[in-house]
């Protein structure tokens, strides 16, 4: 799928309770879910990724991000709605986001600005339990800046797919953002980052603030 047929965003907030509660917000009790617009995708692939530099600090968050091949419906056995996964960055204007949330209103500003869904490689998806003992890093100039495991999610892939599909639609060309684990922070200009599986890099870019 390349990042034109791309169809809908469904982001999955706070879907891992450390990173929840580093952030100072509350554990869910049901996934919490965004968008962000289809332009919002951009290659992670060695390439160079511009982002806002004038409104405060942007934060990256690594995700599992799956793609959805097949159309959900009731009743379906989620795991044919997925046919590839990959790594991406969920990148989140900070400053900006609390300045929403402490007025109530939506994310869209801190969310869905271009270039905040870098997307690396397309692999065949294993099924939810080999993809449950997958840790997957994210290295920020080398160093380890996030590590996590699809074991770990509050709400597990089945939960999600059936949530997402029920509630709003998934179709094929949808692709779902399954929430980052702890160990979020700040970008700096020229940060280059890593994303790997179980220590196979899969993506790459780096950093201009603009």
């Amino acid at each position: 799928m390349s990042t034109s047929e791309i169809r809908n965003i469904y982001c999955i907030g706070r879907n891992y309770r450390l990173h929840a509660l580093e952030l100072g917000n509350e554990v869910p009790d049901e996934p919490l879910v965004f968008t962000k617009p289809s332009h919002a995708v951009v290659p992670m692939a060695g390439n160079v990724v511009e982002l806002p530099g004038n409104v405060g600090e942007v934060h990256f968050e690594l995700e599992i991000v799956l793609r959805i091949g097949r159309a959900y419906e009731t009743g379906i056995d989620t795991e044919l709605c997925i046919d590839g996964m990959a790594l991406g960055l969920d990148l989140t204007l900070r400053d900006v986001q609390s300045k929403l949330k402490a007025k109530g209103q939506p994310w869209l500003a801190a969310k869905g600005f271009k270039s905040s869904a870098p997307l690396g490689e397309w692999l065949p998806y294993p099924g939810a339990a080999a993809l449950a003992e997958d840790e997957f890093v994210l290295l920020r100039n080398g160093e380890e800046a996030q590590r996590g495991k699809a074991s770990d999610m509050l709400f597990d892939v089945s939960e999600l797919i059936k949530y997402v599909g029920e509630n709003y639609g998934l179709g094929v060309g949808d692709i779902l953002y399954t929430g980052t684990p702890a160990g979020v922070a700040a970008l700096h200009e020229g940060d280059q980052l890593q994303a790997l599986w179980a220590g196979s890099p899969v993506g790459s870019c780096s950093v201009k603030l603009v």
